[in-house]
């Protein structure tokens, strides 16, 4: 089994959210993947969307593997615990150049718009796929900062061991596909291609008119 698309893969999760039954929910997007994903389910729940900025920080050499992450209200960076060591200095340059990057997108996406009311909320947070999930990881405890009642991570596809390892961290964790053969999130997409800041923008636009 694949998913068509980003767009695919949001229409067969949303049914999936939907049968928790959540109360007022808000849908938050990682970008820019991750929109394409949660657009279908915010129309689903008629629930507001928005993005949630986390940025990996990957390897210099590989920088899709992903050995940390920053995000929105999280004050130190995510590690992840099967990175590779790389130097302290390498380290603190990555991460500045990482937090630059999410300034930019927040800036981009966002504008002048403050995030929905999060506080008491119940918030479902989505992304395209989870390879090593520490982008996700770092999404998850920013977003608790700002006191949402609860938390839900929705994902089409996923890393066995990266799944169990955040069913810790969320309230509810829905995922379609845990293949033991994972290799990488975009193999279980027909089109992968990669998600632009235009679309992003059409999507967010569409959901709030």
């Amino acid at each position: 089994m694949r998913f068509t698309d980003r767009r695919d893969a949001g229409r067969r999760l949303a049914p999936r959210v939907a049968a928790l039954n959540l109360t007022d929910p808000v849908v938050l997007a990682l970008p820019r993947g991750g929109v394409p994903v949660a657009a279908p389910i915010a129309e689903a729940l008629a629930a507001p969307l928005e993005v949630f900025v986390a940025r990996k920080v990957g390897l210099p050499e590989q920088p899709e593997f992903g050995i940390g992450a920053i995000a929105e209200g999280l004050a130190e960076p995510v590690v992840y615990a099967h990175a590779p060591r790389i130097r302290e200095r390498t380290w603190r340059e990555l991460t500045a150049a990482a937090r630059t990057e999410l300034e930019r997108r927040v800036a981009r996406y966002r504008g002048d718009r403050a995030l929905p009311p999060l506080a008491g909320a119940e918030v479902v947070l989505v992304d395209d796929g989870l390879a090593t999930g520490v982008t996700a990881e770092a999404a998850v405890r920013g977003l608790r900062s700002y006191g949402p009642a609860r938390v839900v991570l929705a994902v089409p596809v996923a890393a066995p061991d990266t799944a169990e390892r955040l069913t810790a961290e969320v309230d509810d964790l829905i995922v379609i596909l845990t293949p033991h053969h994972f290799e990488a999130v975009g193999l279980w997409y027909e089109d992968y291609r990669q998600t632009g800041d235009d679309e992003v923008l059409a999507l967010l636009a569409g959901a709030a008119s």
